[in-house]
C-alpha cells in the first residue's frame, strides 16, 4: 500500500536534513573556493605533486557536500512521488516510489558512514601489512590468502595497490607489507587492524584434519607533508641488505633492501620492493613516519584499548574475525557479529559489508571491542 511508505519517507527526510543541517556547507564551499584559485592560477602546474593534492583535496571536499545536496533533491522527488501514487492509485507508481526509497536509504546510509570518516589521516592511503602466526605452514598459508583478499578489495574499488616487501616461506607467506592508494583507504580499512583466524581441513596435512591459523593485521596511515613526525638520525638504526627472490636471474646482487630501526620506540621497517635503494629508503622512511604517528598519537592519547587489535598475541581468544571452511562456512566478526555463510565471495575481496558494518557501529555509538562470547564453537 502506498499509505505504508509516509512514515518511512517522513523518518528518512528527517534523518537526511539533520545531517546536511551539521554540515558546515559555507566553510566547505569557501575553502573550495580558495583551492580552485589556486589551481587557477599561474604556473599551478609547475609543481606536479603539489598541484595534484590540491586538486585531489578539492575533490575531497565537493565529496562532502555534493551527495548530500543530491540526497535532499532525491528526497523531495520522493514526496513527489508519493503524492502522485497516493492520488492516482497507481501500481507501476507505487514499484517506482519503492525503488527510488530504497535507493535512498541506501545513500543515507552509505554516506553516514562516510562522515564518520573525519579524522585528519582518514582520506589517506594505507600501509596494509600481514604477519604470520600460530600454525606454521598453514598460517604462512593464511597469511598469503588474506594479503590476495585485500588487493581483490582494493581492485573491487579501483585502487592502486603496491606491495613494499614480503618474506615468503614455505606454503606462503610469513609477512607482507603493501601500500593501498585512494580515497579514504586508511578510513575503510583501519578497522581491520587485529588477529584473522582460519578454521579449514588443512591441505598440507596428508590425514586431512581440521588445523586452526591465525594471522594479524596492521594498518597505517599514509602522511603527506602537511602532518609532522620528527625523526633525529640518531635515533636510527639503518640496515641494508639483498632482497629475497626465488634464486636464479631473479636474485638481487646488491645491498638494495633497506630496513630501519627507531632505537627510541623499537620500531623496525624495511622495504625491498625496488632494485634502487635511494627509492627503498624513501619508502621505508614514510613507513616509519606512519608508525611513529600511530606510536605518538597513542601515547598521546593514552587511550591503549583503541589499538588493543594490534597488540594482542596472534593465538586463540584474541580473534576480530573468523574464517570457518569446516565443518561449515562462515565468516564472523567478533565485533560487530555480523556473519556472512558465503566465504568464497569475502575472500575473493567482498569485505564491504565488514568495513561499512563496523563503522556504523562506530556511528551508533556501539561497543566494537571483540566478544569472547561470540567465538565460534567447533568441535
Amino acid at each position: 500500500m502506498v499509505e505504508d511508505f509516509q512514515e518511512p519517507i517522513s523518518q528518512l527526510k528527517e534523518n537526511i536534513l539533520s545531517v546536511w543541517g551539521r554540515l558546515d556547507v559555507d566553510d566547505i564551499n569557501k575553502k573550495i573556493a580558495e583551492k580552485e584559485a589556486l589551481s587557477n592560477a599561474p604556473g599551478f602546474w609547475d609543481d606536479n605533486v603539489k598541484a595534484t593534492k590540491v586538486m585531489n583535496d578539492i575533490k575531497l571536499l565537493k565529496g562532502r557536500i555534493e551527495p548530500w545536496q543530491k540526497l535532499v533533491a532525491d528526497i523531495d522527488d520522493i514526496e513527489t512521488m508519493y503524492q502522485m501514487a497516493l492520488e492516482e492509485n497507481d501500481q507501476a507508481l507505487e514499484s517506482e516510489l519503492k525503488e527510488m526509497y530504497e535507493t535512498a536509504s541506501k545513500d543515507y546510509e552509505h554516506y553516514s558512514i562516510l562522515n564518520l570518516l573525519s579524522d585528519e589521516v582518514d582520506k589517506n592511503d594505507c600501509f596494509l601489512s600481514v604477519h604470520a602466526g600460530a600454525g606454521g605452514t598453514e598460517a604462512c598459508d593464511w597469511t598469503f590468502m588474506l594479503s590476495r583478499m585485500y588487493q581483490r578489495w582494493a581492485e573491487r574499488h579501483g585502487y592502486k595497490v603496491e606491495v613494499v616487501s614480503q618474506e615468503e616461506a614455505e606454503g606462503g607467506l610469513k609477512s607482507i607489507n603493501m601500500r593501498i592508494s585512494g580515497d579514504y583507504v586508511y578510513g575503510y580499512t583501519k578497522g581491520e587492524a587485529g588477529v584473522h583466524r582460519l578454521v579449514r581441513i588443512s591441505p598440507f596435512d596428508a590425514n586431512a584434519r581440521r588445523h586452526t591459523s591465525f594471522a594479524s593485521v596492521y594498518v597505517f596511515p599514509v602522511l603527506d607533508d602537511s602532518i609532522e613526525v620528527n625523526i633525529e638520525q640518531k635515533d636510527l638504526r639503518v640496515d641494508t641488505y639483498r632482497s629475497g627472490g626465488k634464486g636464479g636471474q631473479h636474485v638481487n646482487k646488491t645491498e638494495s633492501a633497506v630496513r630501519f630501526t627507531h632505537i627510541p620506540t623499537g620500531i623496525v621497517v624495511a622495504c625491498d620492493s625496488e632494485r634502487s635503494q635511494l627509492m627503498n629508503r624513501a619508502t621505508a622512511m614514510s613507513i616509519l613516519r606512519s608508525r611513529l604517528y600511530e606510536y605518538y598519537k597513542e601515547q598521546k592519547e593514552k587511550e591503549n584499548s583503541k589499538f588493543a587489535g594490534e597488540k594482542k598475541d596472534i593465538s586463540f581468544g584474541s580473534q576480530i574475525r573468523s574464517y570457518v571452511f569446516q565443518p561449515y562456512t562462515m565468516v564472523n566478526d567478533h565485533r560487530t557479529k555480523l556473519k556472512i555463510g558465503n566465504i568464497q565471495d569475502v575472500m575473493d575481496g567482498n569485505i564491504d559489508p565488514f568495513l561499512d558494518e563496523f563503522l556504523s557501529a562506530k556511528w551508533k555509538g556501539l561497543s566494537v571491542t571483540p566478544d569472547d562470547d561470540d567465538m565460534d564453537d567447533i568441535d
